[in-house]
């Protein structure tokens, strides 16, 4: 019953933390009283990751590491190299019964798991 209780409220948590970004048109008042609909586009965020070493700057190796293996069964070493859904599904399965985060921290040592779209900028 408490591990039902458990999992339902992390999933929970995950549905509210990541419905929160909208993307549809946005009602803007004119100033003769008229509505116009628009759609709003960020200027820099997005172009700025839109390139492979952008998306992965800052990335290390150690870090990743450490995050392997104090964490590593809940898998939020896949959260930072980028890799979402491999990373709720780590949370959700925690880390494959540890055979996941095993074979991931490997990876990581070996140099095998790279972040998403790039590469390290600090290696060990």
């Amino acid at each position: 019953m408490k591990l039902k209780f458990l999992l339902s409220m992390i999933a929970l948590l995950f549905i509210t933390s990541f419905s929160t970004y909208a993307s549809f048109p946005v009602e803007q008042a004119t100033k003769n009283g008229t509505t116009q609909s628009t759609i709003t586009k960020s200027t820099n965020d997005d172009d700025e990751l839109s390139s492979p070493a952008a998306a992965a700057s800052g990335k290390s190796q150690v870090t990743a590491l450490i995050l392997a293996i104090l964490i590593g069964g809940i898998g939020i070493h896949r959260f930072y190299l980028g890799y979402t859904w491999q990373g709720i599904v780590q949370l959700l399965t925690l880390g494959g019964c540890g055979i996941w985060s095993l074979i991931d921290l490997i990876r990581i040592i070996t140099g095998d798991l790279q972040p998403k779209n790039g590469n390290y900028t600090e290696t060990l």
